[in-house]
């Protein structure tokens, strides 16, 4: 069994910023499954994945199963999003059990079954979004900006079981143009608006308090704004492993 998958990303943003509308490029989208945790909150654009309503959290693990079972169907896997997943376990598992250390218990091992065996056991290209929420650091006084996680899982974070971690931003062109990334198109409707849908893949000055991560030389540092398309993603992660 492989030890890593080196095809698994985080896609961490705000509301609005552009995590879903991130999947539209994705290649031979009905051979990916798309794993919906969201109350069934549609994608932003048509799409032709195989497309499943999450009602209980262990439907994902189920998920992960059936596509390792069927590695000719399925060339990829999409959680949207791990936060409500994490969310959905409290409320089925955790909130009312007669034993809630226990359940608690149960809720970080549901994560790392999911993370370490599941998604390992699948090794092909996995994309999990999540929500940020910004806290105060009342001991350094440091706003942080993480995925919000609860119980024993809160002091490693979500953002630790991945090697790759990307955030979703609206930044100006005025920007954007002092890194000329070769990963980034500005488009006339970009220039338009002002300001382009990006992944920003490495920290700056003004974002350290944020867990974006990536094995080092995976991007320059004019990389550090890229077009928010998870395609390009994945083909520049197996461009930088082939190697």
């Amino acid at each position: 069994m492989a030890e890593t998958n080196d095809q698994l990303v985080l896609v961490s943003g705000f509301s609005g910023t552009g995590k879903s509308a991130s999947l539209r490029n994705i290649k031979d989208q009905e051979q990916w499954m798309y794993l919906n945790t969201e109350a069934g909150k549609r994608l932003p654009f048509r799409n032709q994945f195989k497309n499943f309503r999450i009602s209980d959290p262990y439907q994902v693990l189920e998920g992960f199963d059936h596509a390792i079972a069927n590695p000719d169907k399925f060339k990829g896997v999409i959680v949207d999003s791990v936060t409500f997943l994490m969310d959905m376990y409290e409320s089925v598992y955790v909130l009312g059990a007669n034993d809630t250390q226990k359940a608690w218990g149960n809720f970080a091992q549901f994560f790392k079954e999911l993370m370490q065996q599941k998604v390992v056991q699948f090794g092909k290209p996995t994309i999990v979004t999540a929500h940020l929420l910004d806290k105060l650091d009342s001991t350094k006084y440091e706003l942080k900006t993480e995925v919000p996680i609860k119980g024993a899982l809160k002091n490693n974070g979500v953002e630790a079981y991945f090697s790759t971690v990307v955030s979703t931003k609206k930044v100006s062109l005025l920007e954007l143009e002092k890194y000329g990334s070769d990963l980034l198109t500005i488009t006339d409707e970009d220039r338009e608006l002002g300001f382009k849908h990006v992944f920003q893949t490495r920290i700056t000055k003004e974002t350290t308090g944020e867990r974006i991560r990536s094995p080092m030389g995976m991007f320059t540092k004019e990389q550090t704004f890229i077009d928010n398309d998870c395609q390009l993603l994945l083909d520049h992660l197996a461009k930088f492993y082939a190697n």
